[in-house]
């Protein structure tokens, strides 16, 4: 099995030492490889394990009412997926795959054995999920505050904004493969106002793409612009506890 998605990721935030490192490899088990659309976990189904991304984008969803789905998140290699629901006994969202994936399933007993003989590990995963959900407030904020172009703007600065903690530096472009569906069920937007909005991005030279690849020509100032705030970059960690 390959080097841990999880720990590269963790990594980034914190020098783990060999004790957490083999915890967390001992704790990721069977792999599991997806093609685009096929499901990981569905909504309402067991929850049982939690699981790490190693290679590809998934999202998760939740149904409507009237059979739509809204996206809530988009996921990337490194993520630690089906945390929201960690509290139930079923699934409270739908995990698909974007693209090609490969992820590694996570008991919730082996991440509860992290937790207690783990303390450092436990404390930074609990920040980055807080970090997590805090930007998913920024994304609803966008949603209810901002038109389509500020929304769309702001999705595309907030997959950078993770994107470049994955790569390990500094990007400004991505290859993006969502659909137009996917866009707009994520922004609350239809798929014939997402091209047209994309349309409009690249008129006023917001973005320039080259087939799936993207480009944000000026991150610095479209963040000013929307009030982005990277919520991903930096960890606090100066308040865990230190290594054994």
């Amino acid at each position: 099995m390959h080097r841990s998605g999880l720990i590269a990721r963790l990594e980034r935030h914190l020098a783990l030492t060999e004790e957490e490192r083999a915890a967390i490899s001992r704790a990721e088990q069977r792999e599991i490889r997806l093609k685009p659309g096929e499901i990981l976990m569905a909504e309402g189904g067991t929850s049982h394990a939690l699981f790490v991304v190693h290679y590809g984008w998934l999202h998760s969803a939740a149904r409507l009412a009237a059979g739509g789905r809204q996206i809530l998140r988009f996921h990337y290699a490194g993520d630690l997926i089906g945390t929201s629901s960690i509290a139930w006994s079923q699934a409270s969202a739908t995990l698909t795959a974007v693209s090609d994936c490969t992820v590694t399933e996570l008991p919730k007993a082996d991440l509860g054995q992290i937790f207690r003989q783990q303390p450092r590990l436990a404390g930074l995963l609990y920040a980055i999920a807080a970090a997590e959900n805090v930007a998913m407030s920024d994304r609803l904020t966008s949603i209810g505050r901002k038109g389509a172009a500020e929304r769309l703007t702001t999705l595309l600065l907030d997959i950078l904004a993770r994107l470049r903690v994955t790569a390990g530096g500094v990007i400004d472009s991505f290859d993006l493969p969502l659909t137009q569906s996917d866009i707009g069920d994520a922004l609350g937007l239809t798929k014939v106002h997402v091209n047209r909005t994309i349309r409009a991005l690249e008129r006023d030279g917001v973005i320039e793409r080259n087939g799936r690849r993207v480009r944000i020509l000026d991150p610095e100032l479209q963040m000013r612009r929307t009030g982005f705030v990277d919520r991903y970059g930096e960890i606090e960690t100066a308040w865990l506890p230190p290594a054994p």
